[in-house]
């Protein structure tokens, strides 16, 4: 598209800046540059087509809405990409959102001038990747056993370049740059800790953390968006996961085979039930500890996002739909 949908070689026509969307409110209007997460061509009730978006910046997402020049707009920009847009707050069905007035892509070079920057539009675990990855190196130098030992070391070296950065789920649970490796941390913590309260084996347990959802490697496309992969949708990251630690351990002269089928026990049975994904339920000590400790993360962590989301007065937040309930703000 020629020309600058804001008239004034990329400034933003004099309007402020947009907050960052955690402080974002519904009289807020303003411009910003973000990551367009997502890109859907809608038809309205009246017939006409709008574009639904989604935004992201390091703080959050949020929907957005183009009505104006849909035809020349659907063009402009992909997801994926970064962009410029001035917009004004708005609430749809309860929920905060923007309305677009203009948006292009992002010119890296002449919008670092007006103070654009990649790492400012891309959502991260709270802690830096490089602090974490020191901390993964540790618990997996602690590990007394030799074998296991040597299948995590393999897998660190072999993985750790996506396991450094990449997302644990594309919207789910940490779901953003750096959060598998934040979430198998705090599963790491979670079940040594109750190793030696119920009899379990921690090296074991250190092992299946990091190997339970490392098909999501090879599940998820990750640069900056998430995707699923072709072998995500076909596969899934069970099945994957699986076939990666047998690369691993056939690499390892003498990898004993009931320690390997102990650790692939752990990766199957994971999800807890056949009803939520695992083709076979926990039949060990360790696969029950980190079944439970993985649920009770991934659901801690929707619950302490979606608390965080909510700046109303109300005592309680809004219904959420797949935890199925609301839940009390103490304020």
């Amino acid at each position: 598209m020629t020309g600058d949908l804001f008239g004034d070689g990329g400034k933003g026509g004099g309007a402020g800046r947009l907050p960052q969307f955690a402080m974002l409110q519904a009289q807020s209007s303003g411009s910003g540059f973000y990551l367009c997460s997502r890109k859907d061509v809608r038809t309205g009730r009246n017939g006409t087509e709008f574009l639904a978006i989604v935004l992201q910046d390091v703080t959050g997402e949020i929907a957005a809405k183009v009505f104006n020049e849909v035809d020349t707009l659907r063009h402009e920009f992909e997801a994926g990409e970064f962009v410029k847009v001035q917009a004004r707050g708005s609430v749809y069905n309860q929920r905060l959102e923007l309305l677009v007035d203009k948006i292009r892509r992002v010119h890296p070079e002449r919008d670092r001038l007006d103070g654009f920057r990649e790492e400012d539009c891309i959502r991260a675990a709270p802690r830096g990747a490089d602090e974490m990855w020191a901390e993964l190196e540790r618990r997996v130098a602690s590990v007394d056993d030799t074998h296991i030992r040597a299948l995590l070391d393999r897998l660190l070296q072999t993985h750790g370049d996506k396991l450094k950065i990449w997302p644990a789920a594309q919207t789910v649970h940490h779901a953003y740059r750096s959060g598998l490796l934040e979430h198998v941390l705090k599963l790491i913590e979670t079940t040594t800790a109750m190793a030696d309260a119920y009899d379990a084996r921690r090296d074991l347990l250190i092992a299946g953390v990091i190997l339970h959802d490392i098909g999501k490697l090879q599940e998820l496309d990750y640069d900056a968006v998430t995707q699923y992969s072709v072998e995500g949708n076909l596969v899934g990251h069970i099945a994957l996961g699986l076939l990666m630690l047998r690369d691993a351990t056939a690499a390892l002269p003498g990898f004993p085979v009931e320690l390997r089928t102990e650790l692939e026990h752990l990766i199957l049975s994971h999800h807890g039930t056949r009803e939520h994904g695992s083709p076979v339920e926990p039949m060990t000590v360790e696969a029950v500890l980190l079944s439970a400790c993985d649920d009770l993360d991934a659901k801690l962590h929707q619950i302490h996002r979606h608390l965080a989301e909510d700046d109303s007065e109300n005592p309680f937040t809004p219904y959420h739909s797949r935890l199925k309930r609301v839940f009390y703000k103490r304020l």
